[in-house]
């Protein structure tokens, strides 16, 4: 059992936790993820690791409610435990592989949508703490959607927060900013990282691709198994067919079909949808063995 340090709500229905993980703890690196289960017959819920401690042995999870197993989460207090809590999972951020004198020498610029910032914290954080600055984003649909502002501002190079409402902050989507920072004040990136909702990174990629940033992607919203088995995070990059889980979760924007990845997303929420794509895709519906049997 993995027991539950910490508990609180940071928005409207968006809960952070600390957990006592020491072995996932020891090992993470950021961009990689998490498994986690209530109970024995919880659902598994695959999260992206938001901060880790190795000394205390704990990782930071943040979660939305989205259905019922997020739902019975948000009920868990400080002292109450997971029954699993698997990782870390995933491949790391490229950026943790990179010659840390050349990344000295990048600009970089971070953009964060909604619970999108809590993938990117561990990123910049990793940054600073290794004396890279980078510029980051956050962008949510109003003030009181917004989470993780001021760690952010604790490590960020240059933090810039904009609302869709303009509730608090800028004005509008986070792709203005981008063109703010890069049309209007001439900022040169040498790469983005987006992570947020789909529509969100579709955007976004769109948006620097005509300004030929390099953009990478992190596709953990599609997730739903975590170990390539039931067929959900299959995704078209470029001419291959890869797994969020397995083979992510980040990906190189550009390449990404949003489009489909989008429309399978719908189509996995039903039983006729799974059985169509299962058929439609054949022996590449599944990741991991290819050949578990997944969803019927």
């Amino acid at each position: 059992m993995y027991k539950i340090l910490k508990a609180e709500e940071l928005a409207d229905k968006i809960y952070l936790m600390d957990v006592h993980a020491p072995r996932v703890a020891s090992h993470c690196q950021p961009g990689q993820f998490v498994i986690v289960k209530l109970d024995d017959k919880g659902e598994r819920i695959p999260l992206t690791i938001c901060d880790y401690d190795r000394e205390a042995g704990t990782i930071t999870i943040v979660f939305q409610i989205v259905g019922a197993s997020t739902e019975k989460f948000a009920g868990l207090k400080a002292g109450d435990t997971f029954r699993d809590f698997t990782g870390p999972l995933g491949c790391a951020s490229e950026l943790v592989e990179e010659d840390l004198e050349s990344l000295k020498k990048k600009k970089i610029l971070f953009v964060a949508g909604g619970v999108g910032a809590a993938p990117v914290y561990p990123q910049v954080k990793w940054l600073h703490n290794h004396g890279v600055d980078a510029d980051v984003i956050i962008g949510s649909k109003t003030q009181n959607m917004l989470i993780l502002e001021k760690e952010m501002e604790a490590v960020a190079g240059n933090l810039y927060v904009t609302t869709d409402d303009g509730s608090y902050g800028r004005s509008g989507m986070v792709t203005k900013v981008i063109e703010e920072l890069v049309k209007e004040k001439g900022n040169q990136y040498d790469v983005c990282i987006a992570i947020g909702p789909m529509i969100m990174m579709k955007f976004v990629c769109l948006l620097t691709k005509e300004l030929n940033i390099p953009t990478v992607v992190s596709m953990n919203p599609i997730m739903v198994d975590g170990t390539g088995m039931c067929g959900a995070c299959r995704l078209q990059v470029g001419d291959e067919i890869k797994f969020a889980c397995v083979d992510g979760p980040e990906f190189d924007g550009h390449l990404v079909d949003f489009n489909q990845a989008m429309k399978r997303s719908q189509m996995y929420k039903t039983l006729e949808g799974r059985a169509m794509l299962k058929l439609q895709e054949g022996d590449t519906h599944h990741g991991g063995c290819g050949n578990c049997g997944g969803e019927d």
